[in-house]
């Protein structure tokens, strides 16, 4: 064999993994199991009990026990005796996280970032480099997604009717924090990157869990009030007030200001027989008291009679009769433009594109709301489900198993979900099966 034909046939390097935090619960090692079997090299760096607690494979796993400001040496030096060519993460915006994307892009690594999906809960995210507002997508037009798109002519599926996956989700987020507040020993730098204390966010996780059924019957009583009134209605999606996308992405700084902006916006503008309905976020634990400050607001502006608060559940209920939306930058906005219902946003998103989102004065806006471009949402759509949006999900067992069937491959092909749909590589889609 010749020298240039022995080059050309030599093995790739052999690729290695470091993971980083994932989402609760046993995710991220079975994902990792499975790349090891692809002749990859492995490691979880674990930052906390709740960490180590669901990553079964001891010989790979990394304990970060010094205090945070060590981390972005103790990384350095770790990339360097690994020789770490991927870095695996989930969420890019706790600062442990942000740390470590900044110094993989200095060495040329390539990022994985899992995220809940931009059309959750039947989806999962995966990108390349960032998710949120850092993802790919910010910079991409709608043109630039159908020019894509000529490559494909897959239609996009409908999600499910049913989804399981809202109580693993509180079940692994309440065994997560038991093990942090009762176990955590060994981990004395630890700091959550949340504010609230460890052993409040395990009691809330608690509290939650054992007021599901009053909570789900409180939700269907009130649910069926608005429904049932004959009023049209306008609908706000609120959301977790620690969450990411929320903190790092919008231009608000707690979610009371968010609140009282709308209340004053739809006091304003909206007509006298219009009400307001604010829909909490489905994993809302108590933190913020939402129902009372929205109460207060709406007193002080005269219209607490045309004002409701919903805790959490599903959506679609509400949306099929709701006159347009109201969010910072919820997924949830997704939902709102399938169906062609006018949707103001404040925050930096993925969908706010100007073809579908409102940039109305909200008063304005409660008063006359512009309907989004409907064809060009459905592209959008379209390629976000050729690229980003994998079905499955993080928590229940059968949405692991059918995340994993596509997602590994995607991880090791060479071109990010974008580039390969361009590039005509991209793997066909499975089609969306209920899980459970």
């Amino acid at each position: 064999m010749s020298k240039a034909t022995a080059e050309h046939t030599a093995a790739p390097p052999r690729r290695v993994f470091l993971f980083l935090q994932g989402p609760h619960g046993p995710f991220f090692h079975r994902l990792g199991a499975m790349l090891r079997r692809t002749g990859a090299a492995v490691w979880r760096v674990g930052f906390n009990a709740g960490d180590r607690a669901f990553w079964f494979h001891g010989e790979s796993y990394l304990p970060f026990t010094d205090a945070p400001e060590d981390w972005p040496a103790h990384l350095a030096a770790l990339l360097d005796e690994k020789r770490v060519t991927d870095l695996v993460l989930y969420g890019d915006t706790r600062s442990i996280h942000a740390e470590a994307v900044a110094e993989a892009r200095r060495r040329g690594l390539r990022i994985h970032v899992f995220e809940e999906g931009y059309m959750r809960p039947y989806w999962v995210t995966y990108e390349r480099g960032g998710a949120n507002g850092h993802s790919r997508l910010m910079e991409m037009g709608v043109g630039d997604m159908r020019d894509a798109l000529e490559r494909s002519d897959m239609e996009a599926p409908l999600p499910p009717g049913h989804w399981g996956d809202m109580r693993q989700h509180i079940f692994y987020g309440a065994l997560y924090h038991w093990f942090v507040m009762f176990r955590n020993g060994d981990y004395a730098g630890f700091r959550a990157h949340r504010d609230l204390p460890v052993a409040r966010e395990f009691q809330l996780y608690l509290k939650r869990l054992l007021l599901m059924p009053l909570t789900r019957l409180e939700r269907a009583l009130e649910t069926l009030r608005i429904r049932r009134g004959g009023y049209p209605y306008h609908l706000v999606l609120l959301q977790l007030e620690h969450d990411s996308s929320f903190r790092q992405h919008s231009p608000f700084d707690s979610m009371a200001d968010f609140v009282d902006l709308v209340l004053e916006g739809f006091a304003k503008g909206a007509p006298g027989h219009h009400h307001l309905v604010f829909k909490a976020h489905p994993l809302e634990n108590g933190q913020v008291p939402l129902r009372r400050m929205i109460a207060t607001s709406a007193r002080r502006l005269g219209i607490a009679d045309r004002v409701h608060f919903v805790p959490g559940g599903k959506l679609a209920k509400l949306l099929d009769d709701a006159r347009s939306a109201v969010t910072v930058n919820s997924t949830a906005g997704q939902q709102v433009l399938w169906r062609g219902i006018p949707l103001r946003t404040f925050g930096r998103a993925v969908y706010a594109k100007p073809e579908f989102v409102s940039d109305q004065p909200l008063p304005e806006f409660f008063a006359q709301p512009t309907r989004p471009d409907s064809r060009a949402y459905k592209d959008y759509r379209r390629y976000l489900l050729e690229t980003s949006q994998i079905p499955g999900g993080f928590y229940a067992s059968r949405g692991r198993r059918q995340l994993l069937r596509q997602v590994v491959d995607m991880m090791l092909s060479p071109h990010d979900p974008y580039d390969a749909l361009r590039n005509g590589t991209a793997a066909p889609r499975q089609q969306l099966r209920l899980v459970r």
